[in-house]
């Protein structure tokens, strides 16, 4: 979902019964012997697609944003494409506000001006939520021991990590761990 998109269609009855046929249509064609049943469940995909497109209103899809909108935009964009963390080995390369301002060409001031415009937040805090997020996420999902979950999310050193953490959790990473199980 796009920043300031619509999360949930309500149908009316009619566009229920197309939708329906259209999973229906999906589910007798998965059972079937087709040779080419995946093209035509790509189809149906698409069909699905382009009748939530058609249920979206125009005054959505032709918004007049403005510069902060946009750059929050494709600040989130940059943002989440580092995430999800795979492998104890992949690295986040974007972790400040500086690196994020100089992705997006502008002044690291001007995006944390669009950011607070936008968001109420900085650039700063909304990173660390984010990491803090998938901080979460790694020690409650992976069996990666807590130092590779610190480097993958741009911590050269442990206690850094450690700190972050601890900071805005008033808990370690262990004990988070720990308090999961």
């Amino acid at each position: 979902m796009k920043p300031g998109g619509q999360p949930i269609y309500v149908l009316s009855d009619e566009q229920f019964e197309r939708v329906q046929g259209i999973f229906e249509k999906m589910l007798r064609e998965i059972a079937a012997d087709f040779a080419y049943k995946y093209d035509v469940l790509r189809t149906c995909v698409f069909e699905l697609m382009h009748e939530a497109i058609r249920l979206q209103p125009a005054a959505t899809l032709y918004t007049n944003t403005n510069a902060a909108t946009r750059i929050s935009s494709l600040f989130t964009e940059l943002l989440e494409r580092q995430f999800p963390v795979e492998s104890p080995v992949q690295q986040m390369k974007l972790r400040s506000a500086n690196d994020f301002a100089n992705q997006l060409s502008v002044h690291v001031n001007h995006l944390n001006k669009a950011l607070k415009e936008t968001t109420g937040k900085t650039t700063s805090r909304l990173i660390g939520e984010r990491m803090l997020q998938e901080a979460r996420s790694l020690l409650k999902h992976t069996d990666w021991n807590i130092s590779e979950i610190g480097w993958s999310l741009g911590f050269e050193e442990l206690p850094h990590f450690i700190n972050f953490f601890k900071k805005n959790t008033t808990v370690s990473p262990a004990v988070f761990r720990k308090s999961i199980d």
